[in-house]
């Protein structure tokens, strides 16, 4: 089970004229590239099945410093910068917070 960190649902879009292969081979690397992030836990592309240019980021970082770092990170760049996909937007989460027991 996890435990409470600084956690991010990204959302890219593969760009209409990318091979959607092509696209999920960068994007299952990008993945292992975040994985060895310092700070970084967990980090993994969930593809939609009814919109196939659609793809969900999920990753947990320790802290927002982790987060933040992640952006300065070469691997990260070279996605970025590598026209393959287009950010739709990220949602910050967390892990529900329990009341304590009466």
């Amino acid at each position: 089970m996890f435990i409470q960190g600084h956690f991010v649902n990204a959302e890219i879009r593969i760009k209409d004229d990318v091979p959607i292969n092509d696209a999920l081979a960068a994007i299952h690397q990008f993945c292992l590239d975040m994985n060895s992030e310092a700070g970084c836990s967990f980090a993994m592309a969930l593809h939609d099945k009814q919109a196939p240019r659609r793809i969900i980021l999920w990753e947990r970082y320790e802290d927002e410093a982790a987060s933040q770092r992640h952006f300065d990170e070469p691997h990260t760049q070279r996605f970025i910068h590598s026209g393959l996909t287009e950010f739709v937007g990220a949602t910050l989460c967390q892990l529900p917070q329990q009341e304590p027991a009466a």
